[in-house]
């Protein structure tokens, strides 16, 4: 019996057991109803036909250097509260926006403005909250990137904070809470910014999110990664969802809760001879996705927000964090089936997964959308690096930039230890990272205390007015890590096992990303244009390894800190913190982040 055969209950027809509002909220993600994606929005100004004009294109225009002022606002009002969803047919209480898992999709044009209200309802027990749009360079504009105690207090449970940015880059991405590890708890969503196309494509079948999902609450996880039974620092997954859905074996729960075999599987539809667009993302909490379709090649042409000049793949490789946009020729018959598959990878250098596959059905123009897909949907043989990213020589940007010889090169070591009371720390160059909430490094810096000998605990590294920045990360771990820095555009200049022998892989046009694999006994070299003024995150994107302290701050140009225009709201949210925390004391045991 196949792992999909015991998934599917021996049923014959993908029939859900459960109603959409029941496993996810509402939310239409996975659904054939799902609103299809324009190639841009047109209830704004257009110059020349496009909302960012005729003369920016993807291999002429920077994403994130090149951004027009559209002028236009494009505003959310998301609530934050506790509900009960079941996205594999598991009831659970979660964190959710506005009722739904996955969050609503936030949708602008290059160069809009996006305005996002939160109000935080989180209760029983309360919480902080924050919301960090992943990928977006906030250009003078850090106070809304949304870390606790790097850019902003929590948002205090009652409160409501407002977060303005400009849309920039273009671009598949994702927003998530930044405090704790929320995020596996609900508190996520796909972000999409429209801009020139690299590449041809009939349909956009919008976001296509692939994570991993436990049944465990987040907090009670974190008590065990953060705690001194080792058997614990290690949690592994219960499932694995695309568009937040999946069907799980009920007779695996283990616990009290209501479980409904068969809840339902995300479904999506093709025309023969079309092509369509997926925006891949693993917005997941530690895994590894391995992403296929059955009997289809993919095109990628895009990786994170950096459009490439395309290549073919049969597995597209995505570490939590990273996002690919792939072309994919609908060349089945009218009334093909086929299987699309995320597999989790397995082995040391990844994390534990007790059930990986997650399974979404293609069904043909003429097929029956409730058919299971037939034999002939075959699997793709997985040749891939189970550890690694695609080979860097293949993710050629479209729109060429060289690095400079860099202004200032950082060495950093990973590693972890068991500290003195028995628990695990992660840490860079032997410092582990714990915040503090009621004192955000942004706004300790804008008023002029750049330097913290009191408090090693915060990590942080000062690059002064260097106009450029590369650090080479050296993994003494046996587990590979995705590395995600925030607020800049990123060379990815070489990857690979053990030490490196100083060679760039395509070094005229190296390849660009805001998220990478950091490869289990291996080495990552990074570099950066520093000139976005602010304390920047550099962490690690396992949520269980940030929290454990595997992260760093990059405190780039502190005269330019005291000229950033902090809104007055930021400081707001402080107070409301400071109120809030002096009579309910948060139950921090992790980094905070």
């Amino acid at each position: 019996m196949t792992v999909a055969t015991k998934l599917l209950h021996g049923t014959t027809a993908l029939i859900a057991a459960l109603s959409q509002q029941s496993s996810n909220g509402g939310n239409q993600l996975g659904t054939l109803n799902a609103t299809k994606m324009p190639a841009f929005l047109t209830n704004n100004p257009m110059l020349n036909g496009f909302p960012w004009g005729s003369s920016k294109t993807a291999y002429s225009a920077d994403g994130y250097y090149d951004a027009p002022n559209t002028g236009v606002i494009r505003s959310y009002d998301f609530t934050i509260a506790r509900g009960v969803v079941a996205p594999d047919g598991y009831e659970k209480e979660s964190m959710l926006i506005n009722g739904q898992y996955p969050g609503p999709t936030i949708e602008a044009n290059w160069g809009d403005t996006i305005q996002v209200t939160v109000h935080n309802n989180i209760a029983d027990p309360p919480e902080g909250t924050t919301l960090h749009w992943h990928g977006q360079r906030q250009y003078k504009s850090e106070a809304y990137d949304g870390v606790p105690s790097v850019s902003q207090c929590p948002i205090a449970p009652g409160s409501t904070y407002t977060y303005t940015f400009q849309a920039d880059p273009w671009g598949s991405s994702w927003y998530h809470s930044h405090y704790s590890s929320q995020y596996a708890e609900g508190l996520w969503g796909p972000m999409i910014i429209h801009g020139p196309n690299s590449a041809n494509y009939d349909v956009d079948l919008g976001p296509v999110t692939i994570n991993d999902y436990y049944h465990t609450p987040y907090f009670e996880i974190l008590e065990g990664v953060m705690g001194t039974n080792q058997s614990k620092f290690r949690p592994a997954s219960d499932n694995n969802l695309i568009n937040g859905k999946m069907n799980f074996d009920c007779s695996l729960s283990t616990t009290a809760n209501k479980c409904t075999n068969n809840a339902g599987i995300s479904k999506f539809q093709f025309t023969s001879g079309k092509t369509y667009l997926l925006r891949l993302m693993n917005t997941g909490t530690q895994g590894i996705e391995k992403f296929s379709i059955d009997n289809h090649v993919m095109n990628v042409i895009a990786t994170d927000n950096v459009p490439i000049k395309p290549y073919d793949a049969t597995v597209v490789t995505l570490a939590v964090g990273q996002r690919s946009d792939v072309l994919v020729n609908a060349t089945g018959k009218p009334t093909d089936t086929y299987w699309m598959r995320a597999n989790l990878a397995q082995g040391q250098c990844t994390e534990p997964a007790n059930q990986p596959l997650a399974l979404a059905a293609i069904y043909y123009e003429h097929a029956n959308t409730t058919g299971v897909p037939s034999p002939n949907s075959t699997a793709h043989v997985d040749t891939t690096d189970p550890c690694s990213n695609d080979d860097l020589a293949r993710q050629v940007p479209a729109m060429q930039q060289t690095p400079t010889t860099p202004a200032k090169t950082i060495n950093m070591n990973v590693n972890f230890a068991i500290n003195a009371t028995g628990h695990l720390v992660w840490k860079i160059n032997s410092q582990t990272f714990r915040g503090d909430y009621n004192s955000p490094v942004l706004l300790l810096a804008k008023g002029g205390n750049t330097s913290y000998p009191d408090h090693p605990e915060r990590n942080i590294y000062n690059v002064g007015s260097s106009s450029s920045v590369r650090v080479i990360l050296k993994n003494t771990t046996p587990t590979s890590h995705p590395w995600h820095f925030h607020g800049h555009e990123v060379f990815i200049l070489a990857a690979g096992t053990g030490t490196w022998d100083g060679t760039i892989v395509n070094p005229s046009n190296p390849a660009r990303r805001d998220v990478q694999l950091l490869p289990a006994g291996g080495y990552l070299v990074l570099q950066w244009n520093s000139d976005n003024p602010g304390v920047w995150p550099f962490h690690c994107h396992i949520a269980w390894h940030l929290s454990g302290g595997l992260y760093a701050n990059i405190l780039e140009n502190p005269g330019g800190i005291r000229n950033l225009a902090i809104p007055s709201t930021s400081y707001q949210v402080c107070r409301d913190w400071a109120s809030f925390t002096g009579s309910n004391l948060p139950n921090q045991i992790d980094s905070g982040l």
